[in-house]
Parts: structure tokens; sequence; C-alpha cells
């Protein structure tokens, strides 16, 4: 597929390169899609499709395509011409707001919707895909959600194709920010599915951040936290990711740890630990982004053995609570590998607040003495 979803990083594939003689190219596909006959249409179709591959500036000027684009996927015809349409209109909508939602006014959602079900495993994975890019817009969610798609995209997670489920969980993501999507989200049961998908993945791949986002949001329901920690080796694929991430799947990660071990410590707390997520905690506390790092140290004081505040002789430092966590561990070789990943910790911090004050004395030593 010759698509690039909206929250991909940016490429060489997102830079326009519009050719000489495009302007009379879209000319051209502009009468060509507005012809009755099939063959004009499917003609003008892959044109399109070719043209808004990599230019931003065609996706522009071919904006007056999506109408019709949309009627032939209502139209009977063959499964080729609807796939040709839709993967004209995915290239469309990338990285183009205004596009992304005319698509869905024009009705785009009822056809798409009936695709997620076809047979033709390659109509049915344009269709997720296109929903990938739909989604991304804010407008768009609410509108989505509203349509029945999510029970499909969640079906798409357990029985697509690789790339489909790849496409679906992402989708869900950006569906997940709107609250009312991330009840239904819930309500369709997907831990699972995504679980399954993570484990499969690589731990710093852009599908495993997905998965986690998706996961840090359903650990907020009760029904999500039980389904996870029950999962075979569910928090400690989360914590591996926690260990290997992106920064960004990192704090997804955390984030959903901490979210589970608040809601009843008693329950979650032993699960968490006994995966081993104490050297992964420990060096979020100092590479993580700020919200991981402070996710982190919540998360380790409420891992310690005494969910009681201690006293001002014994101090709530980071030191404290490991040395207690540490303590807790069964085994010689973890409790080594812990007090080596405390003191690495410690060393890097003492070197990263060393740089700090450096590049502060630097800034603030005058320059004409």
């Amino acid at each position: 597929m010759d698509t690039a979803a909206d929250n991909q990083s940016p490429s060489s594939s997102d830079v326009d390169v519009t050719p000489r003689g495009a302007t009379s190219a879209v000319l051209r596909a502009l009468q060509l899609i507005q012809h009755d006959d099939s063959d004009s249409m499917l003609q003008a179709a892959k044109e399109i499709r070719r043209l808004t591959k990599t230019s931003q500036r065609c996706r522009r000027l071919l904006a007056d395509a999506v109408v019709p684009l949309v009627s032939m996927l209502r139209v009977d015809s063959p499964e080729s011409h609807h796939e040709s349409a839709l993967l004209a209109l995915l290239n469309l909508a990338v990285k183009d707001e205004k596009n992304k939602m005319s698509i869905v006014e024009a009705g785009v959602l009822k056809p798409v919707i009936r695709f997620l079900q076809s047979d033709n495993l390659n109509l049915q994975g344009s269709a997720t895909a296109a929903l990938l890019t739909l989604s991304a817009s804010v407008n768009n969610k609410p509108i989505i959600g509203a349509s029945g798609a999510i029970p499909l995209l969640v079906d798409i997670l357990r029985h697509g194709t690789t790339q489909a489920k790849v496409d679906a969980v992402m989708a869900l993501s950006n569906l997940s920010t709107n609250p009312n999507n991330l009840t239904i989200i819930n309500e369709t049961g997907p831990i699972p599915s995504v679980v399954s998908l993570l484990k499969a993945s690589k731990k710093s791949s852009k599908t495993a951040e997905k998965c986690c986002s998706v996961i840090e949001s359903l650990v907020g329901f009760d029904e999500g936290r039980t389904v996870l920690a029950a999962e075979n080796d569910g928090i400690l694929a989360v914590i591996e990711v926690l260990e290997n991430g992106t920064l960004q799947a990192r704090e997804h990660a955390v984030g959903a740890l901490l979210t589970t071990c608040e809601s009843d410590r008693c329950k979650y707390r032993e699960p968490i630990l006994r995966e081993g997520v104490i050297p992964g905690l420990l060096e979020l506390t100092v590479q993580g982004t700020p919200k991981s790092r402070t996710k982190a140290k919540t998360l380790l004081r409420l891992l310690r053995e005494s969910p009681y505040p201690r006293s001002e002789l014994q101090a709530d430092t980071l030191e404290n609570i490991v040395c207690n966590l540490i303590s807790q561990i069964d085994g010689e070789d973890q409790s080594s590998k812990a007090k080596k990943m405390l003191a690495e910790m410690v060393q890097v911090s003492m070197e990263q607040s060393l740089r700090h004050l450096q590049q502060r004395a630097l800034v603030c030593t005058p320059t004409d003495i």
C-alpha cells in the first residue's frame, strides 16, 4: 500500500515533489472522475492515487474529486473499482485535515463499514487503513465512533491480516481519546488481542507504542485492569515496553502500570513486582520524559513494602524506596542487578546535573569581561 498514516513520523515521502505538468494531469483527472462510465472513473481514481501519493499540493488541487470518489464506493461495481477509489481517497486524506473532514461528510463511512466485513482481505485492509487516517481528525472521531466502526475494528484486531491488525490498533488508539469512543472500545473487550499483538511486535516499534496507548486508556476501567492482569504475560509485555520502547511508548507503559497499581495496590502490587519492573522504573526516573519520571517515582513508592507514610527521619527518597524494594527481591542475582542499576542511575543523574550546571555557567558568564 502506498499511503502514509498521519500518526507516523515524517519521511521523504511526505515532501511535496509535485512534478512539472502536474496541473494539467490534475485537470485531466478531475474531468475523468466526472464521467458516468465506470472505466473512465477507474482510470481517474488510479491517476488521483498516483498524483496524491507524495504531493500535498495535488491533495489540495484534487479536493473536488472527493464526492465522485465516494460515490464510486456506493455503486455495485467490481471490488477492484472500490479498492482503487478507496486508496485514492486514502491518499487524499493523508496530512490534509480538510480532505479528511470532507471525505467523512461525503458519506464514506457506510461503504467503509461494509468493506470491513468483506471476505476480500485487500479491500478489508484498505478500509482499515482508511479509518486509521480519517480517525486522526478530531472532528471525525465522534462520527466514526457513532457509525458502528469500533466493534468491527476490534474484530479486525482479532482475525485480520498482520498489517490490518496494526492499522486497527492504531485507529483504536486515535479514537480512544474521545470519551464516548473509549467506552465503546472497552465494551468490546479488546485487551487480549491488543496484548497478543504487543507480544508479537518489536517493543521499540510504533505498533508497540499504540498498543500501550490503548492499554493505558483501558486500564482506567476495572474490567480492563482485571483482564490485563489475567492475560498470560500481559503485565510482562507492558514492562518490556517500559524497558525498551520509544520515549512515548514508555510513558504509556508506566502510565498503564501506575493506573493499575493505584486502583488496588493490594491486588496488583505483587503481579507487577513479580515481573521484574524495578530496573526499568529506575532507568525511567532518570532517562524518561518528565511525565514518565514522575509516574515512575510514584509507582516505586506504591510498590514499596509499607503503604504508609514514613516519618521525617525516614525520608521518602528514591534511595529509601529502592532499598526497601531490593530487600524484598528473592535471590542474590536479582538483588545485585537492582543495586547495580541504582548505582548506574545515580551516576547518570549526577552526570546530567553536572552538564546542566556547566551549561548554565556558560550562559551566565559575561562575555565582555
